[in-house]
Protein backbone atom coordinates (compact mmCIF):
# COMPACT_ATOMS: atom_id res chain seq x y z
CA UNK A 1 0.00 0.00 0.00
CA UNK A 2 2.93 2.13 0.88
CA UNK A 3 4.52 1.58 -2.51
CA UNK A 4 1.04 2.91 -4.51
CA UNK A 5 0.28 5.83 -2.17
CA UNK A 6 3.94 6.51 -3.38
CA UNK A 7 4.25 6.14 -6.84
CA UNK A 8 0.21 8.09 -6.69
CA UNK A 9 1.89 10.73 -5.36
CA UNK A 10 4.92 11.13 -8.00
CA UNK A 11 1.71 10.89 -10.71
CA UNK A 12 -0.70 13.79 -8.83
CA UNK A 13 2.69 15.81 -8.43
CA UNK A 14 3.73 15.86 -11.88
CA UNK A 15 -0.22 16.02 -12.81
CA UNK A 16 -0.72 19.24 -10.63
CA UNK A 17 2.19 20.84 -12.46
CA UNK A 18 1.19 20.26 -16.06
CA UNK A 19 -2.31 21.43 -14.92
CA UNK A 20 -0.56 24.53 -13.31
CA UNK A 21 1.56 25.04 -16.42
CA UNK A 22 -1.22 24.47 -18.96
CA UNK A 23 -3.45 26.99 -17.03
CA UNK A 24 -0.99 29.54 -16.67
CA UNK A 25 0.11 29.20 -20.30
CA UNK A 26 -3.64 29.60 -21.37
CA UNK A 27 -3.72 33.00 -19.05
CA UNK A 28 -1.03 34.66 -20.81
CA UNK A 29 -1.87 33.59 -24.33
CA UNK A 30 -5.29 35.03 -24.03
CA UNK A 31 -4.12 38.28 -22.47
CA UNK A 32 -1.93 38.80 -24.87
CA UNK A 33 -3.85 37.82 -27.70
CA UNK A 34 -6.91 40.39 -26.56
CA UNK A 35 -4.48 43.48 -26.03
CA UNK A 36 -2.68 42.51 -29.01
CA UNK A 37 -6.16 42.70 -31.13
CA UNK A 38 -7.33 45.88 -29.43
CA UNK A 39 -4.16 47.94 -29.89
CA UNK A 40 -4.15 47.07 -33.64
CA UNK A 41 -7.70 47.81 -33.58
CA UNK A 42 -7.27 50.93 -31.91
CA UNK A 43 -4.60 52.37 -34.50
CA UNK A 44 -6.84 51.09 -37.34
CA UNK A 45 -9.47 53.25 -35.72
CA UNK A 46 -7.60 56.05 -35.18
CA UNK A 47 -6.24 56.13 -39.20
CA UNK A 48 -9.84 55.70 -40.39
CA UNK A 49 -10.80 58.55 -38.20
CA UNK A 50 -8.27 60.81 -39.05
CA UNK A 51 -8.90 60.19 -43.23
CA UNK A 52 -12.95 60.64 -42.61
CA UNK A 53 -11.90 63.89 -41.40
CA UNK A 54 -9.47 65.05 -42.79
CA UNK A 55 -11.53 64.16 -46.42
CA UNK A 56 -14.15 66.53 -45.10
CA UNK A 57 -12.03 69.30 -43.86
CA UNK A 58 -9.42 69.52 -46.58
CA UNK A 59 -11.06 67.47 -49.52
CA UNK A 60 -8.49 67.58 -52.91
CA UNK A 61 -5.69 68.92 -50.77
CA UNK A 62 -5.34 66.02 -48.41
CA UNK A 63 -6.32 63.00 -51.07
CA UNK A 64 -3.18 64.52 -52.78
CA UNK A 65 -0.90 64.07 -49.83
CA UNK A 66 -3.04 61.17 -48.00
CA UNK A 67 0.33 59.07 -48.34
CA UNK A 68 2.18 60.91 -45.80
CA UNK A 69 -0.68 60.01 -43.34
CA UNK A 70 -0.60 56.63 -44.07
CA UNK A 71 3.32 56.12 -43.75
CA UNK A 72 3.04 57.76 -40.43
CA UNK A 73 0.66 54.74 -39.31
CA UNK A 74 2.56 52.56 -40.90
CA UNK A 75 5.45 53.29 -38.43
CA UNK A 76 3.52 53.32 -35.91
CA UNK A 77 2.52 49.82 -36.08
CA UNK A 78 6.00 48.49 -37.64
CA UNK A 79 7.15 49.83 -34.21
CA UNK A 80 4.51 48.29 -32.04
CA UNK A 81 5.05 44.66 -34.58
CA UNK A 82 8.79 45.09 -35.24
CA UNK A 83 10.51 47.52 -32.92
CA UNK A 84 13.33 48.71 -34.91
CA UNK A 85 11.94 52.21 -35.20
CA UNK A 86 12.82 55.17 -33.49
CA UNK A 87 9.89 56.86 -32.69
CA UNK A 88 11.02 60.75 -32.04
CA UNK A 89 13.00 60.19 -35.32
CA UNK A 90 10.05 59.03 -37.19
CA UNK A 91 7.68 62.03 -35.74
CA UNK A 92 10.37 64.43 -36.67
CA UNK A 93 10.27 63.25 -40.24
CA UNK A 94 6.61 63.12 -40.35
CA UNK A 95 6.15 67.39 -39.20
CA UNK A 96 9.25 68.60 -41.54
CA UNK A 97 7.53 66.25 -44.29
CA UNK A 98 4.40 68.09 -43.44
CA UNK A 99 5.65 71.56 -43.41
CA UNK A 100 7.37 71.03 -46.78
CA UNK A 101 4.32 69.80 -48.34
CA UNK A 102 2.62 73.49 -46.37
CA UNK A 103 4.78 75.73 -47.13
CA UNK A 104 4.47 75.06 -50.81
CA UNK A 105 0.59 75.22 -50.75
CA UNK A 106 0.49 78.32 -48.68
CA UNK A 107 2.99 79.56 -50.98
CA UNK A 108 1.47 78.57 -54.19
CA UNK A 109 2.36 81.44 -55.95
CA UNK A 110 5.91 80.97 -56.06
CA UNK A 111 7.93 77.66 -57.27
CA UNK A 112 10.16 75.66 -54.55
CA UNK A 113 12.64 72.86 -56.14
CA UNK A 114 13.03 69.85 -53.59
CA UNK A 115 16.27 71.11 -52.41
CA UNK A 116 14.81 74.17 -50.91
CA UNK A 117 11.86 73.20 -49.56
CA UNK A 118 14.28 70.21 -47.64
CA UNK A 119 16.20 73.43 -46.21
CA UNK A 120 12.99 74.83 -45.42
CA UNK A 121 12.38 71.48 -43.21
CA UNK A 122 15.67 71.50 -41.81
CA UNK A 123 14.29 74.44 -39.35
CA UNK A 124 10.86 72.81 -38.27
CA UNK A 125 11.56 72.83 -34.95
CA UNK A 126 13.14 76.61 -34.73
CA UNK A 127 10.30 77.60 -36.77
CA UNK A 128 7.58 75.84 -34.93
CA UNK A 129 5.18 76.49 -38.02
CA UNK A 130 2.20 73.96 -36.32
CA UNK A 131 2.79 75.40 -32.59
CA UNK A 132 3.46 73.12 -29.71
CA UNK A 133 1.39 70.40 -31.13
CA UNK A 134 4.45 68.20 -32.62
CA UNK A 135 6.80 68.18 -28.99
CA UNK A 136 3.57 67.39 -26.92
CA UNK A 137 2.31 64.65 -29.42
CA UNK A 138 6.51 63.44 -29.72
CA UNK A 139 6.22 62.99 -25.88
CA UNK A 140 2.90 61.78 -25.37
CA UNK A 141 3.10 58.79 -28.24
CA UNK A 142 6.65 57.66 -27.24
CA UNK A 143 5.70 57.63 -23.48
CA UNK A 144 2.58 55.45 -24.78
CA UNK A 145 4.01 52.98 -27.55
CA UNK A 146 6.96 52.32 -25.52
CA UNK A 147 4.82 51.01 -22.27
CA UNK A 148 1.95 49.44 -24.55
CA UNK A 149 5.07 47.70 -26.75
CA UNK A 150 6.66 46.61 -23.81
CA UNK A 151 3.58 45.19 -21.84
CA UNK A 152 2.31 43.17 -25.32
CA UNK A 153 5.83 41.57 -25.76
CA UNK A 154 5.93 40.89 -21.72
CA UNK A 155 2.87 38.73 -21.98
CA UNK A 156 4.54 37.03 -25.32
CA UNK A 157 7.68 35.89 -23.94
CA UNK A 158 5.47 35.01 -20.48
CA UNK A 159 3.43 32.79 -22.81
CA UNK A 160 5.98 31.56 -24.92
CA UNK A 161 8.50 31.02 -21.94
CA UNK A 162 5.55 28.85 -19.87
CA UNK A 163 5.08 26.68 -23.63
CA UNK A 164 8.51 25.84 -23.77
CA UNK A 165 9.08 24.88 -20.15
CA UNK A 166 6.68 22.93 -19.82
CA UNK A 167 7.81 20.47 -22.50
CA UNK A 168 11.16 20.62 -21.88
CA UNK A 169 11.33 20.30 -18.31
CA UNK A 170 11.82 23.19 -16.79
CA UNK A 171 9.95 26.05 -14.42
CA UNK A 172 6.24 26.08 -13.82
CA UNK A 173 4.07 26.68 -11.19
CA UNK A 174 2.80 24.37 -8.35
CA UNK A 175 0.25 25.24 -5.77
CA UNK A 176 0.38 24.47 -1.82
CA UNK A 177 -2.80 24.61 -0.10
CA UNK A 178 -4.86 27.00 -3.63
CA UNK A 179 -1.80 29.50 -2.94
CA UNK A 180 0.58 30.00 -5.24
CA UNK A 181 4.19 28.56 -4.44
CA UNK A 182 7.28 29.44 -6.52
CA UNK A 183 8.39 28.41 -10.28
CA UNK A 184 9.38 24.29 -10.35
CA UNK A 185 11.04 21.84 -12.90
CA UNK A 186 7.70 20.48 -14.91
CA UNK A 187 8.67 16.53 -14.75
CA UNK A 188 11.07 16.23 -12.26
CA UNK A 189 11.65 12.99 -10.99
CA UNK A 190 12.11 13.77 -7.03
CA UNK A 191 14.69 11.90 -4.88
CA UNK A 192 13.87 8.86 -2.60
CA UNK A 193 14.12 11.08 0.57
CA UNK A 194 11.44 14.07 -1.36
CA UNK A 195 9.27 10.89 -2.28
CA UNK A 196 8.87 9.98 1.09
CA UNK A 197 8.59 13.78 2.44
CA UNK A 198 5.32 14.05 -0.60
CA UNK A 199 4.26 10.61 0.42
CA UNK A 200 4.44 11.69 4.63
CA UNK A 201 2.38 15.11 3.36
CA UNK A 202 -0.12 14.02 1.01
CA UNK A 203 -1.40 10.39 2.30
CA UNK A 204 -0.61 10.16 6.08
CA UNK A 205 -3.46 11.76 7.12
CA UNK A 206 -5.90 9.62 5.20
CA UNK A 207 -4.48 6.85 7.61
CA UNK A 208 -6.45 9.15 9.93
CA UNK A 209 -9.15 9.19 7.43
CA UNK A 210 -8.64 13.05 6.70
CA UNK A 211 -8.70 12.32 3.28
CA UNK A 212 -9.86 16.06 2.16
CA UNK A 213 -7.67 17.71 4.28
CA UNK A 214 -4.88 19.92 2.84
CA UNK A 215 -1.21 20.57 4.33
CA UNK A 216 -0.74 23.79 5.33
CA UNK A 217 0.86 26.31 3.25
CA UNK A 218 4.13 26.42 5.77
CA UNK A 219 4.60 22.30 6.17
CA UNK A 220 3.73 22.41 1.96
CA UNK A 221 6.61 25.07 1.10
CA UNK A 222 8.89 23.54 3.64
CA UNK A 223 8.50 20.24 1.65
CA UNK A 224 8.61 21.72 -1.77
CA UNK A 225 11.91 23.52 -0.76
CA UNK A 226 13.86 20.41 0.26
CA UNK A 227 12.57 18.48 -2.75
CA UNK A 228 13.57 21.82 -4.97
CA UNK A 229 16.31 23.14 -3.39
CA UNK A 230 17.93 24.07 -6.45
CA UNK A 231 14.99 25.72 -8.22
CA UNK A 232 14.21 27.90 -5.14
CA UNK A 233 15.85 31.43 -6.00
CA UNK A 234 13.87 31.12 -9.71
CA UNK A 235 10.83 32.62 -7.54
CA UNK A 236 12.13 35.83 -6.65
CA UNK A 237 12.85 36.36 -10.47
CA UNK A 238 9.33 35.42 -11.31
CA UNK A 239 8.01 37.76 -8.46
CA UNK A 240 10.00 40.37 -10.00
CA UNK A 241 8.77 39.83 -13.75
CA UNK A 242 5.35 40.08 -12.83
CA UNK A 243 6.24 43.23 -10.66
CA UNK A 244 7.39 44.75 -13.42
CA UNK A 245 4.41 43.89 -15.72
CA UNK A 246 2.01 45.37 -13.10
CA UNK A 247 3.92 48.46 -12.88
CA UNK A 248 3.96 48.61 -16.88
CA UNK A 249 -0.24 48.28 -17.05
CA UNK A 250 -0.70 50.52 -13.94
CA UNK A 251 0.99 52.84 -16.58
CA UNK A 252 -0.81 52.46 -19.26
CA UNK A 253 -3.70 52.99 -17.19
CA UNK A 254 -2.50 56.57 -16.40
CA UNK A 255 -0.27 58.57 -17.86
CA UNK A 256 1.07 56.59 -20.45
CA UNK A 257 -2.64 55.95 -21.48
CA UNK A 258 -2.48 54.73 -25.12
CA UNK A 259 -6.54 55.26 -25.71
CA UNK A 260 -6.36 59.28 -24.57
CA UNK A 261 -3.24 59.82 -27.16
CA UNK A 262 -4.57 58.15 -30.21
CA UNK A 263 -8.93 58.48 -29.87
CA UNK A 264 -7.59 62.63 -30.10
CA UNK A 265 -5.13 62.61 -32.44
CA UNK A 266 -7.31 63.63 -35.93
CA UNK A 267 -8.14 66.90 -33.83
CA UNK A 268 -4.40 67.50 -32.77
CA UNK A 269 -2.98 67.00 -36.45
CA UNK A 270 -5.71 69.01 -37.80
CA UNK A 271 -4.87 71.43 -35.13
CA UNK A 272 -1.13 71.55 -36.16
CA UNK A 273 -1.80 72.23 -39.43
CA UNK A 274 -4.61 75.05 -39.25
CA UNK A 275 -1.99 76.71 -36.42
CA UNK A 276 0.53 76.50 -39.49
CA UNK A 277 -1.90 78.28 -42.28
CA UNK A 278 -3.56 81.35 -39.82
CA UNK A 279 1.04 81.82 -38.97
CA UNK A 280 1.56 81.02 -42.94
CA UNK A 281 3.18 84.74 -43.03
CA UNK A 282 5.07 85.35 -40.28
CA UNK A 283 6.73 81.40 -40.60
CA UNK A 284 7.61 82.24 -44.48
CA UNK A 285 9.29 85.62 -42.73
CA UNK A 286 11.44 83.29 -40.73
CA UNK A 287 12.33 81.02 -43.88
CA UNK A 288 14.23 84.16 -45.48
CA UNK A 289 15.87 85.41 -42.10
CA UNK A 290 16.72 81.29 -41.70
CA UNK A 291 18.73 81.30 -45.48
CA UNK A 292 16.94 79.05 -47.51
CA UNK A 293 15.68 82.01 -49.39
CA UNK A 294 18.84 83.08 -50.18
CA UNK A 295 19.72 79.21 -51.60
CA UNK A 296 16.59 79.86 -54.08
CA UNK A 297 17.73 80.86 -57.83
CA UNK A 298 15.31 83.16 -58.91
CA UNK A 299 13.38 83.04 -55.29
CA UNK A 300 11.53 86.53 -54.46
CA UNK A 301 13.47 88.86 -51.77
CA UNK A 302 10.44 88.93 -50.27
CA UNK A 303 6.43 87.74 -49.42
Amino acid sequence: MEEKYSLQSKDEFKSVVTEQCNHLQAIFASRYKKFDEFFKELLENAEKSLNDMFVKTYGHLYMQNSELFKDLFKELKRYYVVGNVNLEEMLNDFWARLLERMFRLVNSQYHFTDEYLECVSKYTEQLKPFGDVPRKLKLQITRAFVAARTFAQGLAVARDVVSKVSVTCNFCVYLCSQHCFFLLPNQVTPTAQCTQALLKMIYCSHCQGLVTVKPCYNYCSNIMRGCLANQGDLDSEWNNFIDAMLMVAERLEGPFNIESVMDPIDVKISDAIMNMQDNSVQVSQKVMKAGCWKREPGAPSSL
